[in-house]
């Protein structure tokens, strides 16, 4: 069994495919207080609830907006250099799901973030292997980047929602301003 923290729906089809070909039994968990704004967060949730249901998926919700504070915290940490902004996300996302998988017993987690061509793999890859040491579970690693086109095929025709930015308000302004400069 595998504890899967979710970004979204269509991230996850892919991921769920090549992980349940390795024998792995999924449970997905939304823990994504980083979307800005709050309509994104639910158009996401959503859309996972709804893949959810076409596909029998057991997933776990998660659903704490604590928006001041994760403001505050980007904010900071984007003036001192963007990668921290990304680590910290990471960080939250991640640490929260060791510590679900540890409290149901789950040896293994994994994140769907490892699909994106936009995410920082590496960065990924030692936050979560040091919050597994911390809550004494297993991260697996996997690139999944291979998967990123085929997710959207996989769940072409289920109408669910897609998103076209990381989820953060920095990350979506950063869209508009190097879509502008092109």
């Amino acid at each position: 069994m595998i504890l899967v923290h979710t970004c979204c729906a269509i991230c996850l089809s892919y991921v769920r495919k090549k992980l349940e070909e390795e024998g792995y039994e999924i449970i997905s968990f939304w823990y994504n207080p980083n979307i800005h704004p709050h309509r994104e967060f639910l158009k996401r949730r959503n859309a996972l609830r709804k893949y959810s249901e076409l596909t029998n998926l057991n997933v776990i919700y998660d659903d704490d907006y604590p928006l001041a504070d994760i403001l505050e915290n980007m904010a900071k940490l984007t003036r001192k250099n963007p990668v921290y902004r990304c680590r910290y996300c990471y960080e939250l996302r991640m640490s929260k799901t060791a510590k679900m998988a540890k409290r149901m017993n789950i040896d293994t987690f994994t994140t769907t973030l490892l699909i994106s061509p936009y995410q920082k793999h590496e960065e990924i890859k030692k936050i979560g292997e040091n919050v597994a040491k911390k809550y004494g579970v297993k991260f697996l690693y996997r690139d999944f980047r291979e998967g990123f086109k085929e997710a959207h095929r996989l769940v072409k025709g289920m109408g669910l929602y897609h998103q076209n930015y990381c989820g953060c308000i920095f990350s979506e302004y950063e869209k508009h301003l190097f879509k502008n400069k092109i």
